[in-house]
């Protein structure tokens, strides 16, 4: 049998070498991670105590949150540690742990977004009905769709990787394992995974997206037919607009980032994208939800206010 030398771990480059940046990077993703947490967490947790609020809406919002929290966890700690180390090693089932994960979680906030879409076509276009087609049960089902569907494409990945022949260099050029990377310093054929990044994660962001599409178009539709003047047209669609907001921060980069994927496009490039939807997005969602969303202003109120009044007790 032939010997060959095997890779056992890998060094994160990150986001720079510059020492003074990386301090300021340090702070300001730290920040951007608490206030992710701190954001994603009330929301959650308004959405369980809140009475008010246990509706298909509130309790996918409560989902996309969960992820979000899960999402950044898996990608910003490791980077925070990055910029404080002259060397970020991860190990080889350590890298793929956090391969899955990434892959998991982002699969599953892509799919999230299209039953959000869905629920927000069935409130609108068909208002008599919804309580009976977003009934408990089904809301379950899609969330538990959401999860599943999002966790073996994610296997099917990480499996695919753990396949692959890494025989040195071990440098990967991010500040986390992503599919990409690795395959510049794969020694075996890359061609399954490529393959397999391209068709599945494609589908998974394409099915998710049409999905939000159709949604909409038929949205925009029924208001037209239905409603005569604009007034009533854009206040209609408003309640839409939070969504809307998210679903571009979400697929505009990971579009552009895995639907034509290559192993040789910039990696600076695929940093700053990759950035955005692992620490940026997960921070702006629950303001995008909070900040004109009545219902949740007042439910923060109603329970701080609670809160405030036992503490007199």
């Amino acid at each position: 049998m032939e010997n060959r030398t095997e890779v056992h771990e890998f060094i994160l480059l990150g986001l720079t070498h510059d020492h003074r940046e990386r301090y300021t990077l340090f702070v300001m993703f730290l920040l951007l991670y608490l206030g992710s947490l701190l954001g994603n967490g009330v929301i959650l947790m308004v959405a369980v105590v809140e009475p008010r609020l246990h509706t298909p809406m509130y309790f996918f919002l409560g989902n996309l949150s969960c992820l979000d929290i899960c999402y950044s966890t898996v990608t910003v700690p490791i980077m925070l540690s990055g910029f404080l180390t002259e060397h970020q090693a991860i190990s080889f089932i350590g890298c793929l742990v956090q391969l899955h994960f990434f892959y998991f979680l982002g699969s599953g906030e892509g799919i999230l977004l299209g039953v959000m879409a869905f629920d927000r076509y069935v409130a609108i276009c068909n208002p008599l009905r919804y309580t009976v087609i977003m009934n408990k049960l089904t809301c379950l089902k899609l969330a538990g769709a959401t999860w599943v569907g999002g966790f073996f494409p994610a296997l099917m990945h990480t499996t695919a990787i753990s396949q692959l022949w890494f025989c040195g260099p071990n440098h990967i050029q991010h500040f986390l394992c992503d599919i990409k990377p690795l395959l510049k310093l794969a020694c075996s054929s890359t061609t399954l995974s490529l393959n397999l990044l391209n068709i599945v994660t494609g589908c998974i962001a394409m099915g998710g997206f049409f999905l939000t599409l159709f949604s909409y178009l038929y949205i925009i539709s029924f208001l037209f037919s239905k409603f005569q003047s604009w007034k009533s047209r854009w206040k209609a669609f408003l309640t839409c607009a939070s969504h809307l907001t998210v679903v571009a921060l979400c697929y505009v980069p990971v579009l552009s980032n895995y639907l034509l994927a290559s192993a040789g496009e910039s990696a600076k490039r695929e940093m700053i994208i990759t950035v955005l939807y692992t620490a940026v997005t997960p921070f702006l969602n629950p303001l995008i939800y909070t900040l004109r969303n009545q219902e949740v202003k007042s439910a923060l109120k109603k329970i701080f206010s609670r809160k405030h009044l036992f503490g007199r007790i």
